[in-house]
Parts: structure tokens; sequence; C-alpha cells
């Protein structure tokens, strides 16, 4: 059984060698779309949150405790552009690996003066993110309609 952070870097390799980067204009010609994994993988093109999305719960399922991981809304600022990346945490007061598809590299949230996060979310719970802390938790992440309108797009097609 391979450790977390190898099954994190087989997951953001996979995802950052065969998606391309897209807008959801161009892909679903909707502003904003959250694609299941599925879907991703069918186009095989999305944008950031539909890419952060799939490495969550691919992640899940090769066995990373799905505690470790948010999905992380942060603002890249060199780009001056909202981004989403998926942010793992060894414990709870370690400073998160960033997977993102701006670096393909995972690198440590303090390696990553680029991004400010916003909040993060995972299948239960949502935090205000701190780039260096594990953030504050202010409640549900049903809170989020784009993230329940995709969980229950995603029990639909299982049954």
């Amino acid at each position: 059984m391979l450790p977390e952070r190898d099954k994190l870097q087989q997951v953001n390799d996979f995802f950052n060698h065969h998606i391309t980067f897209s807008s959801d204009l161009v892909v679903w010609l909707k502003s904003d779309y959250w694609a299941m994994p599925v879907e991703l993988l069918a186009k095989g093109i999305g944008d950031c949150e539909d890419l952060s999305i799939a490495q969550y719960f691919t992640s899940i399922e090769t066995g990373v405790d799905e505690n470790k991981l948010r999905i992380t809304y942060v603002k890249a600022l060199q780009l001056n552009l909202p981004h989403m990346v998926l942010t793992y945490f060894e414990s709870p007061q370690a400073v998160p690996l960033v997977l993102d598809n701006l670096m393909p590299n995972i690198r440590s949230a303090a390696e990553r003066s680029d991004l400010l996060p916003v909040y993060s979310f995972n299948g239960s719970s949502l935090w205000l993110a701190k780039i260096k802390e594990n953030g504050q938790p202010v409640g549900n992440a049903d809170r989020l309609n784009r993230w329940t309108n995709l969980k229950q797009r995603m029990l639909e097609k299982v049954f």
C-alpha cells in the first residue's frame, strides 16, 4: 500500500497530464459549472474547479483520508483571478500541500505565495481558509449550492 503522499502525487500527475484546461464557457457553455469527475474524464477538458473536484474524489478512492483533504477556493494573485486547488493536511496543524494545475508539482502552501486562500471545504465541512493554518470552521459544506448540486447529480448518476 502506497503512502498518502505517493497517492496524491499519482493523482496530481494523472490529472495534470491528461486534462486540458479550458473555461466553463468554452466547455459547458455556462459561466460556472462544477463538472462531475466522470464528465471531466469523458471530455478530457475542464477548469480548475473540475480538476480539483476530480482530484478530491480520486484521492479518496485511492485511500487518502477525506478528513485530510479540502477543495480550496483561492485568488491566484499573479493572474488576479479566482482559482481552485486541492489541499492536503497531513495533520490538523500541518501546513497543507497544494495540488494545482497552474503549478504541476505538489508544493507546500508556504511555498505558494501566489495563492491567497478564501475558503475551503470537503464532503462535510466549510472553513474560512488561512494559508498556514487549518482555518476557522464556519459550518456545513452543503451551504455551497454548487457543491450540493454536484453531489446530487453524482448520486443520480450512480443509481
